[in-house]
């Protein structure tokens, strides 16, 4: 099964957060599973991880993250730099998230969400992905989970490396 998350590709929709998108894969889990293998990529991946955390154990479910949007907070200030904004707006974003979600912005994050995943995951990240940092998973690599395994290639960046051959045999064999 594939789909496009909302606002993405040929879905419906004008916007998607990340919330509204772990809703999403919580639902086809839940009504379309048994699903013992996911593959995402970039925000799919902070989203899966979310629905994941959330999930009853079962080993027989593995997960193949590309690249994955690590950390919300690196994001959210790549975006106040690109746009220049001012410390008042950047925390009114912080609030917004907080109102909206309950949650503050370093909480929607893999590093942090990975203590409660038990299935198996293959995290493959680019050292030169300049989208979804690699220092952002150096904290999550020293954890040193035992269900987290890390491929790590370089020169591919962000969206080379789906499409790299020793990549998607990684994925493959994995699953």
């Amino acid at each position: 099964m594939a789909f496009d998350a909302p606002a993405h590709g040929r879905s419906t929709g004008k916007t998607v957060n990340v919330i509204t998108y772990k809703n999403l894969i919580n639902h086809l889990y839940e009504n379309y599973g048994p699903i013992y293998g996911f593959i995402a990529h970039s925000f799919g991946g902070l989203a899966l991880c979310l629905a994941a955390e959330e999930w009853d154990y079962d080993d027989e479910i593995k997960m193949a993250l590309i690249a994955p949007a690590t950390e919300t907070k690196t994001a959210a200030n790549s975006l106040f730099q690109i746009l220049n904004l001012n410390d008042e707006v950047q925390e009114e974003f912080h609030k917004i998230i907080e109102e909206q979600s309950g949650h503050s912005t370093e909480w929607f994050s893999i590093v942090r969400a990975a203590q409660n995943i038990k299935n198996q995951v293959l995290f493959l990240q680019d050292k030169n992905d300049n989208m979804t940092p690699y220092s952002d998973i150096e904290p999550l690599i020293e954890k040193n989970y035992s269900n987290f395994r890390f491929i790590i290639t370089e020169g591919l960046g962000h969206r080379r490396i789906y499409r790299d051959n020793k990549v998607v045999k990684a994925i493959i064999d994995f699953l």
